[in-house]
């Protein structure tokens, strides 16, 4: 890969999102739970989230949009037998100048969960909450993070549009636009808006997960949370659309694809897609001498992209 440049676009680095995002007081979670059933024999003895998407592993990709939103203080929800692997992958997050704690989830018992699990990560706070399996890119990422962190109160959630809306949670709208209606995985879909899985919550998002109750399927649903604050008037809704991506990899079908969109990308521009350090970098969380002094010995794309940066930042 080529040098980089001191003005690097890498991974969409907004000066105006990163002057807003420095004062931003939010916590974020990231849930990586789950057996990842539907990969198996992959999964049987790791976790999804620790298999690679093309030169990275997938874990890197959430936490790099945590960062990019300058959230510092991140809490990684996992299984206990994987606990020691996330811990080994990301240890105390000082190397990307944030602080990275861990909870464990013994049960899948649904994504609104995480907000009870982390009660006292959380604290006074305001909460972003995104899931270990989903991968984010495109062009306006960093102006839709900043409506989402300039709000203090109530819930701001993110779709796309899909074919397949029945895969998912559905937000349906009415004729002014408003979301009028959230379903979970619903036979007949009344919108193709796909709910992602990035949400940004108020304190409230606590006593409203104490709330939920389980589902059919047994567990504390994201949509019914979402829908609490639909059904106060407090939800914004931001759409991605035409011109970005976004990668849901629970399959190894998805898996393969969102690898080969990254090699695509790095390949075409030299710039690497959820690079922490990099990230860490340009936010100022890291110095140029700090990730000097920790990049590894050993040789590869990886750690050459890591010595160009240094290069690239020094006088």
């Amino acid at each position: 890969m080529s040098k980089l440049p001191v003005t690097d676009s890498s991974f969409f680095l907004s000066q105006h999102l990163m002057a807003n995002s420095a004062s931003t007081t939010r916590k974020g979670i990231v849930l990586a739970g789950g057996y990842g059933t539907r990969l198996y024999p992959s999964t049987v003895a790791t976790t999804k989230q620790l298999l690679p998407i093309y030169d990275k592993p997938l874990i890197y990709y959430p936490l790099s949009v945590l960062l990019y939103a300058g959230v510092r203080e991140i809490l990684v929800i996992c299984m206990p037998e994987t606990l020691a692997s996330f811990r080994l992958l990301l240890g105390n997050g000082s190397r990307f100048g944030v602080s990275i704690q861990y909870e464990t989830q013994d049960q899948p018992r649904g994504l609104a969960e995480a907000f009870l699990i982390g009660k006292e990560f959380i604290g006074n706070d305001q909460v972003v909450l995104i899931l270990g399996d989903n991968i984010f890119f495109g062009q306006g990422l960093g102006i839709k993070l900043d409506v989402a962190l300039s709000s203090s109160t109530g819930a701001t959630v993110f779709t796309y549009p899909v074919c397949d809306p029945s895969a998912f949670g559905v937000i349906s709208f009415d004729e002014h636009g408003n979301p009028d209606a959230i379903e979970e995985k619903p036979e007949s879909p009344k919108s193709k808006y796909a709910l992602t899985g990035l949400y940004f919550f108020d304190n409230d998002v606590i006593q409203f997960a104490s709330e939920v109750e389980p589902s059919i399927r047994g567990e504390l649903e994201i949509t019914d949370l979402i829908r609490k604050y639909m059904e106060r008037g407090d939800l914004v809704v931001e759409t991605f659309g035409r011109g970005f991506s976004w990668f849901d990899t629970g399959t190894h079908e998805s898996m393969l694809q969102a690898s080969t969109f990254v090699e695509a990308i790095q390949k075409r521009q030299g710039l690497m897609i959820a690079c922490l350090e990099e990230i860490a970098l340009r936010k100022g969380f890291i110095s140029a001498d700090k990730l000097a002094s920790q990049i590894p010995s050993h040789k590869n794309d990886y750690t050459d992209y890591l010595r160009e940066l240094v290069l690239g930042q020094s006088p």
